[in-house]
Order: C-alpha cells, then sequence, then structure tokens
C-alpha cells in the first residue's frame, strides 16, 4: 500500500513552547506552508501544567503563569492561521526528511518536508535508572508526573513526602505539596550544590523550612504495598555512602527530581549526531543538525533553565529554517566549538561563518562542571582571547552564556576551534 506523500515547507515536531516560537518566526519570516505536529491532545507541552508564576520576565517583562505564557504562543499562532496539528505521533523523521506520523484522525500520514525542525523536549530520568536499592511498592513518582495529577488531574500523591534530586521540577513540587496539606520532610542532592535555580532554593524551601540535604541520597526504600520510609546517608566526595550516617524518613512518597534527558529518538533515527555532553544534537549557530534541512531547538537541543530562553533559541531555528526553504542560507567556513576548563557542554557546537561580512552576533551557551566564585569566562580562537569577563558565580544548576559579537566572530576566521574556559586569572584580550 502506498501512501500519499503531502508536500510542506517546514514541519515542526512538537507544539510546545519551543515548537510554537519556531512556527510563529518562520510565519513571520515568510513561510506560509508550516505544519505542528504534537502528539498530546492541547498545545503549550510542560507549561500547561507549570501553574506557578515567574515565567515570561525576560521576554515578556511581566511575570506570569505556565500557562498564561504557553496562551500568548497559542494565541499569536492562531492569529498568525498556523496548522497545529494536535493528538498526531510522529513514528519517523528520515535524512530525506520524510516525516511518518499516525492520527485518530488522519491515520497514518507521510510528509514531505523543505526542512524539519525538531522540537520534542525533554523526559524525566526514571527510578530506574537510578539503581536505587529497596522495594517496588507504590508511591515513588517522578516530579513532573506528580505536578502533572496535582495541577491537572486533581489527585494528591501523597502526604508525607521526600524528595530526591534538587532539579527545579522538584523544588517547585516541595512548594506545591506543602501549600496542598503534605508534610515535605527533606529535599535531598547528591551533589555539594542544588542543581536548580537559586531563587527557587530560596522560594520553595527556604521559605518554607523544609531541609535541604547537600551531598545525599536515598540507599534504601521500604514498604511493601507502599512506600513506608526511605534511609538517606551522606555521601563521599566520590558520591559513595558514608557507613554510620544513615537517616530513615517515615514518608508514603518519594519524588525524583534526577535531571531531564532531550527526547531524541527520532533526531537519531534521521542520523543527527547527538552531543554526549548534552544529550541533544550537535549544531551550528543556525542551530542546523549534520542533517542539512534538520534544525533543533528547545529542550530537545539542551536542557534550558528559563522558557523565555527556550523561545528566544527557537526563533532562530525558525528563522534559520525559513532561510534555508527561501535558498537564503550560506554554506560557509565551518569552526568547531569545544569545552575548556570547568565548562561542559557547550552550544552550539559549531560555527557557520558566511564568506561575506559578519552581520549578526551569537551567545555561546554552557554549564560550568561545578562551582566557580569570581572566576574569569574566556573565550579563544585558538589561543587568541577573544573575551574575558569577570562572573561573581558560575554554577551547574544555572546556565551561563558569553555573547560574540559581528567583530568577535569575524576574529574567528582561519582559527582551528573556538573554546570556552574559566580561568582564575584575568587574561589580556587580543586587540587588532
Amino acid at each position: 500500500m502506498s501512501i500519499e506523500k503531502i508536500p510542506v515547507d517546514i514541519l515542526i515536531v512538537g507544539a510546545g513552547p519551543a515548537g510554537l516560537a519556531a512556527a510563529i518566526s518562520a510565519r513571520e519570516a515568510g513561510i506560509q506552508s508550516i505544519v505542528v505536529l504534537e502528539r498530546e491532545d492541547f498545545q503549550g507541552g510542560i507549561l500547561q501544567q507549570c501553574i506557578h508564576n515567574g515565567f515570561g520576565l525576560h521576554r515578556f517583562k511581566i511575570e506570569l503563569t505556565g500557562p498564561e505564557y504557553a496562551q500568548r504562543d497559542v494565541d499569536m499562532a492562531k492569529e498568525l492561521d498556523l496548522d497545529i496539528r494536535t493528538g498526531v505521533t510522529v513514528l519517523e523523521v528520515s535524512k530525506k526528511r520524510l516525516v511518518t506520523a499516525i492520527s485518530k484522525e488522519g491515520g497514518l500520514q507521510l510528509f514531505e518536508a523543505g526542512a524539519v525542525i525538531l522540537a520534542m523536549g525533554c523526559r524525566e530520568r526514571p527510578r530506574g535508572a537510578l539503581a536505587i536499592p529497596g522495594t517496588r511498592g507504590a508511591g515513588i513518582y517522578s516530579a513532573g508526573t506528580a505536578q502533572r495529577f496535582v495541577n491537572l488531574e486533581g489527585y494528591m500523591p501523597g502526604r508525607r513526602v521526600v524528595i530526591l534530586g534538587s532539579g527545579d521540577i522538584g523544588l517547585i513540587m516541595a512548594r506545591r505539596m506543602t501549600l496542598q496539606g503534605a508534610e515535605v520532610l527533606a529535599c535531598v542532592e547528591l551533589m555539594p550544590y542544588s542543581s536548580g535555580l537559586n531563587r527557587n532554593i530560596v522560594q520553595c524551601l527556604q521559605d518554607y523550612d523544609i531541609p535541604l540535604l547537600l551531598s545525599h541520597t536515598v540507599t534504601d526504600i521500604q514498604g511493601r504495598e507502599r512506600v513506608s520510609s526511605v534511609t538517606v546517608s551522606q555521601v563521599d566526595e566520590n558520591r559513595k555512602p558514608i557507613p554510620g550516617t544513615e537517616q530513615v524518613f517515615e514518608c508514603d512518597t518519594l519524588l525524583l527530581s534526577v535531571g531531564l534527558i532531550p527526547e531524541n529518538e527520532l533526531s537519531m533515527g534521521a542520523g543527527v549526531e547527538i552531543s554526549p555532553a548534552t544529550s541533544g544534537a550537535i549544531v551550528d549557530n543556525t542551530l542546523q543538525t549534520n542533517i542539512p534541512g534538520v534544525f533543533a531547538c528547545g529542550n530537545v537541543l539542551h536542557v534550558h533553565d528559563l522558557v523565555d530562553h527556550v523561545s528566544e533559541e527557537s526563533s532562530v531555528a525558525g528563522r534559520a529554517a525559513a532561510a534555508y526553504v527561501q535558498g537564503k542560507a550560506w554554506e560557509g567556513t565551518s569552526i568547531p566549538v569545544t569545552d575548556g576548563a570547568g565548562v561542559r557542554g557547550t552550544v552550539p557546537q559549531r560555527l557557520n561563518l558566511p564568506d561575506a561580512p559578519i552581520d549578526f552576533s551569537i551567545s555561546l551557551m554552557f554549564r560550568p562542571v561545578q562551582v566557580f566564585r569570581n572566576h574569569y569566562l574566556v573565550v579563544k580562537a585558538d589561543d587568541k582571547v577573544l573575551s574575558c569577563r569577570k562572573s561573581m558565580i558560575l554554577t551547574p544548576g544555572e546556565m551561563a552564556s558569553a555573547a560574540m559579537s559581528s567583530q568577535m566572530l569575524e576574529l574567528c576566521r582561519g582559527a582551528k576551534a573556538v573554546s570556552m574556559e574559566i580561568s582564575s586569572q584575568k587574561l589580556p584580550v587580543f586587540t587588532t
């Protein structure tokens, strides 16, 4: 049985904040034939269950809840008459930009796209990836699942709660569960620093007297039918439990907030090269992957702290995909971007510089490998220091960035590599 190929200029996988922002910017760049496919029955992605405020301060200069933020993009997409199809599951993306999808209404469909934008978001790391010993009773949830139960479906997962991991969703759920009448006994973090934003530590833990146990982890789970208690132990510098430091917390619920993983099964099926540092695609400054015409943005590219940055980044992908379809994309000099001392997961991983004079700037985003205080963020082209900026604090829980102006990008021409590093000393900056 042959399936009719449906032509489309740009196909976007995912109608969360990344997919919507990419679609909006592509339409504003002049592309009329755009299709957005979303497997959920609603647009807006994970924001629909994030009913707390704190969104939109950078982009809209106003504090919004997650649904309010999402609704602004949903309304804009409707105003621009974008074709957004919910309840559609994408099964495959090929190297030739053929996208296979299935839905109740359309059945099995094959889209032939001029460009594809991957915006599938990320998923939570499950218990199985942690190898925590103990029983398998009910009451163990990822923090995001608990958030959906409470905020969207009206169910309380439990009444006495321990949270493993200090990611932002876990911190926010500590406050949410407290406000719903549960007792949050502790937030337990394996590392000697929190993996969440400092503002969430203050507003979600300290304001409610919830203890944050750094350099601790859950070493046992008790309970046959349902969790009855968990054992928490301190860990050494090698993250190994220290005998004799065990504490037992009697609880009925364990929430896991132990990291997010970009949802890249479709990307890998298309042959997209994946970075071991970010678990997302390797892209250039136009957010194009190693597959021509396939772009990636948002949390499927690398996990962000703020949705404002997701939208900003995804708008770049939308404009770049539009330029590709319109034949305006350039094929210039490609220069690798590498992680130097103290830096992990720099995005983009390549610079694609046009042969014509450069009239744009970019930002290199990364996470520090540990907490650095009063250090310098250095950008180099080979051994040439392009910038050296002092930061009061750099922490793995908050994404950092370094701006590269058009003048700095021009200085990269002819370089074998551009690198990011964190230095304890101020380095002299190259001047022409």
